[in-house]
C-alpha cells in the first residue's frame, strides 16, 4: 500500500512537470489567421468578405506547430482584448482573390471588424495593390498576433474561457 501511494505521489509530480513544461512552450506565441469567403467587395476604405466561412482558422510556425479553429464571431469578439490587441496595434493582411482567369493580391492593414449575417466587413488601408472591382472566392490571410497564455494572463484567461465554452478544434502536431 505504501508502495503504491509512493508511485501515486511520484507519477502525479511527472504529470505536473510535464503540464508546466507544455504551458512554457505555449506561453507567448504567435498565432496567424485565415479567412474564407464566397464573394468579396474592396473599396478604397472597406474591404467585406461575403459569404464568410463561420470558423476563422489559426497556425503558428515551428516550433510549436499548434493549429485550429474558432468561430469567426469569437475572432471579432476579442479584436480588442489586450495590451498588444488588433485594436491597439492594427494587423496587416494579404486578400488573395480567385477570379475568373487569375488571382489578385492585394495588402491591407485591417481595423474595425464588423460582423452581419454572413458578412465581414473591416475598415482598411491600402498598403500594396489596386482597388479594383474584383469578384471570386477570397482568403484573407491576417498577420500574427501574439498571444499570451500563461495563467496570469487576463487575455489568456479570456481566451481559455472562450475556448472551453465554445465548440473549436485544436490540434497539436507533435515532433
Amino acid at each position: 500500500m505504501k508502495k503504491q501511494a509512493c508511485l501515486f505521489t511520484v507519477f502525479t509530480l511527472l504529470i505536473l512537470a510535464a503540464g508546466a513544461q507544455a504551458q512554457e512552450k505555449t506561453e507567448g506565441v504567435d498565432l496567424l489567421f485565415v479567412q474564407n469567403a464566397k464573394d468579396v467587395s474592396l473599396g478604397e476604405r472597406t474591404l467585406t468578405l461575403k459569404g464568410i466561412a463561420p470558423t476563422t482558422t489559426f497556425f503558428t510556425d515551428r516550433p510549436e506547430r499548434i493549429a485550429g479553429h474558432m468561430t469567426t464571431e469569437d475572432f471579432v469578439q476579442s479584436w480588442g482584448e489586450g495590451e498588444d490587441s488588433f485594436a491597439a496595434d492594427p494587423p496587416n493582411a494579404s486578400l488573395s482573390v480567385f477570379e475568373e482567369d487569375e488571382i489578385v493580391d492585394v495588402v491591407v492593414t485591417l481595423m474595425n471588424p464588423r460582423l452581419e449575417g454572413e458578412n465581414l466587413t473591416y475598415d482598411i488601408n491600402v498598403l500594396e495593390g489596386e482597388v479594383t472591382k474584383i469578384s471570386g472566392v477570397a482568403s484573407l490571410f491576417i498577420d500574427p498576433l501574439g498571444m499570451p497564455m500563461t495563467p496570469t494572463s487576463v487575455a489568456g484567461q479570456h481566451r481559455r474561457v472562450r475556448r472551453h465554452t465554445h465548440h473549436r478544434h485544436e490540434v497539436r502536431r507533435r515532433r
